[in-house]
């Protein structure tokens, strides 16, 4: 399919030929018919993303400074590493489209297949023929009512959002200030709601525009002068502020045409230097307006599909849509006036240089994507990119899932261990699949994960998904007699381990786990220090893990499974590793949580192994995030071991302490993979036996009784 992408690292965009989205449960894929250009938001991105490196660092001080907190944790070269990899990432551009639904998720009954919608959402409503779109963030088309206008659909929302927010009553005199697209869509909503609408815009023509649309007076000079005249010098009852400037100017103006005790909504991105005297002297309500309204950022919301009872939250971000689809379809907003361009999706690069070249006025910008509005034609779900030889002498890769873990770690690391041949990539972003997949030299790209695992010629399969897709994956590559690596975690409960295990039983294929730390040059050192010992040891594994939102998929139960599961099963296995003999039982402890930090996210963690060794495992997610994250003590005959963030080792032994250390952190990536490629190209055993891997889970899964009963748990 067609779809416009940005480069973040040199501003470039291009439409490209790219694997469609993937379907998911909770949404529909959407052939799309009509997409709208936001001339102010998506002009924003363009212009950040062609911003030199030092134009990119000073419009986000917040990210250098996440910058460099890295590069002092892990080093500068796999700082460098993550920074390219963040800057090679595509940006999918538009939010705001309408088509026909071409495929629909288990878990959304209200749509069917034929259903012509609009959908919302960046990320979902791209510039692009295909887009997957979550149930929340898309509403049924009204008949009557064109694709083409549905297209407006989300700005709309937008507009009508900020409408709310101002709370406006019958007879109100209310001020717009900025009258571009949304602007001129405040105006309609405005007098529709039965308000008394005055604009202003600098440009003459949209304020006359904004009269034709409706709006009782509009200006584009002497603002004050006409909102005195206007309200009869009581001042206006409410300000819309729909500009786009870096300035605080509006809301300067907005404070000085207001009324006592009048209320400031702000949509547009403007400066936010509110001047106190003029607020405070008219004690004046500033509100802002989010988006597309109440859901808006809410991931159980807009990915999950979870709605908020309409008893409680009236105006939701999917209720909004249908409200101003409503009024499309009643007459109330007219939307063909505000249509100033339209263009094929082939040539939207000559839409987006009408924006920022300024050349020809502008509003409303439509892309056409050249079908019959109501055909379902099901999308072709791969893209060839390379039709190199299959080499034969290496081992065929299938990789599924692109997320940052993949781009910044694994998949450089793959590339430096060698013996592969790259063949498919999927992933459910289908850009993502085709960028990454050129990086690297993928045969083709695709958004079907089963295509990785049944493509015949691929030899291993690579899980990097979601951790809830982890099982079934792995057993679908190993009954089709594949090899597995599966990022950890392998699984998220018994049941899946051992699914996993019969799977194993019956196939050619094995799996092994990124287990990765136990091949890290320091740890190699630190096993050695101990290499003759006959008694067991006491291990000390303290983890800094910083603090991760309650909303983020890892800690969902279903997704993620929590950060116990996902993460500490790495530090299980490591100290697995190190005793050499699986885990028998563990205690665990936690604090009591509150709205903020969970308890599950820090908890105290004591193991004791088969060989009669004994491990701790602190992990907090309270630490100070630019503090080291990870410190290892082992102690056992008459030796001590001290592991700094896998960048510095200090091992003692008869009274003499020697010191190792790290320009770059290295945790074992590169070996692990050059390993177990070894071992899936040749049939010889995994790196890290199944067996091992099994009791780490194991070991994880029964921190998570432990934490529940409060009681020892048996492995």
């Amino acid at each position: 399919m067609r779809q416009l992408v940005q480069s973040y690292r040199t501003g470039e965009m291009n439409v490209e030929d790219v694997p469609p989205p993937a379907l998911r449960p909770d949404g529909v894929l959407v052939r799309t018919v009509r997409s709208l250009v936001s001339a102010g938001t998506e002009k924003m991105l363009v212009d950040l993303a062609r911003k030199s490196l030092v134009g990119k660092a000073r419009a986000r001080p917040d990210l250098v400074r996440k910058v460099l907190t890295t590069a002092r944790k892990q080093g500068v070269m796999n700082t460098l590493q993550k920074v390219r990899t963040k800057l090679d990432t595509p940006i999918p551009l538009g939010y705001s489209s309408a088509g026909v639904v071409v495929e629909v998720g288990a878990h959304v009954p209200e749509l069917r297949v034929g259903d012509r919608v609009a959908c919302a959402g960046a990320g979902y409503a791209n510039h692009a023929d295909y887009a997957y779109v979550p149930r929340n963030l898309c509403a049924r088309v009204p008949d009557g009512v064109t694709l083409e206008a549905a297209a407006f659909t989300t700005v709309g929302a937008i507009a009508l959002q900020g409408v709310r927010q101002a709370a406006p009553t019958l007879g109100e005199r209310v001020a717009v200030l900025g009258l571009g697209l949304i602007g001129q869509l405040t105006v309609q909503l405005l007098r529709a709601n039965g308000c008394r609408v005055l604009g202003f815009d600098p440009n003459p023509a949209r304020a006359k525009l904004a009269e034709a649309l409706g709006a009782h007076r509009a200006v584009s000079e002497e603002l004050e002068t006409a909102a005195e005249r206007f309200s009869e010098r009581e001042g206006m009852d409410a300000v819309i502020v729909a500009a786009s400037t870096p300035g605080a100017g509006p809301l300067e103006q907005a404070g000085e045409i207001s009324r006592l005790r009048g209320r400031v909504v702000v949509v547009g991105l403007v400066g936010m230097q509110i001047p106190r005297s003029v607020y405070y002297q008219k004690e004046l309500d500033v509100r802002m307006s989010m988006s597309y309204g109440p859901g808006r950022y809410d991931p159980d919301y807009e990915e999950r599909g979870f709605d908020y009872p309409p008893g409680h939250v009236r105006w939701t971000e999917q209720r909004n849509l249908e409200a101003f689809l409503d009024l499309l379809a009643d007459g109330r907003i007219d939307v063909a006036a505000l249509t100033t361009h339209r263009f094929p999706i082939d040539s939207a690069l000559d839409a987006y240089s009408l924006i920022s070249e300024g050349r020809d006025p502008y509003l409303g910008v439509l892309l056409e994507y050249g079908a019959d509005d109501e055909a379902v034609v099901a999308p072709e779900p791969s893209v060839r990119l390379d039709a190199a030889p299959r080499d034969r002498e290496r081992l065929g890769v299938g990789l599924i899932g692109a997320g940052s873990f993949g781009r910044s770690v694994l998949l450089p690391a793959l590339r430096a261990a060698g013996g592969t041949d790259p063949v498919v990539i999927a992933s459910a972003g289908g850009m993502t699949a085709r960028q990454i997949g050129e990086q690297y030299d993928f045969r083709r790209a695709t958004a079907d994960a089963q295509d990785a695992i049944q493509d015949p010629d691929v030899d291993a399969v690579f899980v990097l998904t979601r951790h809830n897709l982890h099982a079934p994956l792995v057993i679908s590559a190993l009954e089709a007699g594949r090899h597995v690596f599966c990022e950890k975690p392998l699984c998220l409960d018994r049941e899946e381990l051992d699914a996993i295990a019969r799977a194993r039983e019956g196939t050619q294929g094995d799996v092994m786990v990124g287990f990765n730390r136990r091949f890290a040059p320091l740890v190699e050192e630190l096993v050695a220090h101990f290499a003759d010992r006959s008694h067991p040891l006491v291990m000390q594994y303290r983890i800094n893990a910083g603090f991760i939102p309650a909303d983020h998929w890892v800690h969902d139960p279903v997704e993620g499974g929590g950060r116990i599961i996902g993460e500490v099963c790495h530090f299980v296995d490591l100290l697995q590793f190190l005793a050499g003999a699986p885990p028998e039982q563990v205690q665990a402890a936690c604090i009591a949580g509150d709205t903020r930090y969970r308890g599950d996210d820090n908890v105290v963690v004591s193991l004791r192994f088969a060989d009669g060794s004994v491990g701790t495992v602190t992990y907090t997610a309270l630490g100070d995030p630019g503090y080291p994250k990870e410190r290892l003590e082992v102690f056992g005959e008459s030796r001590v071991a001290a592991l700094d963030d896998f960048r510095s080792l200090e091992l003692a032994r008869g009274g003499r302490i020697s010191r190792s250390r790290s320009s770059n952190q290295d945790k074992g990536f590169e070996k692990e993979l050059r390993l177990f490629v070894e071992a899936a190209r040749t049939g010889g055993p995994m790196p890290i036996p199944f067996e091992q891997a099994a009791a780490t889970t194991r070991a994880t899964l029964a921190i998570l009784d432990s934490l529940r009963t409060g009681a020892p748990s048996s492995v």
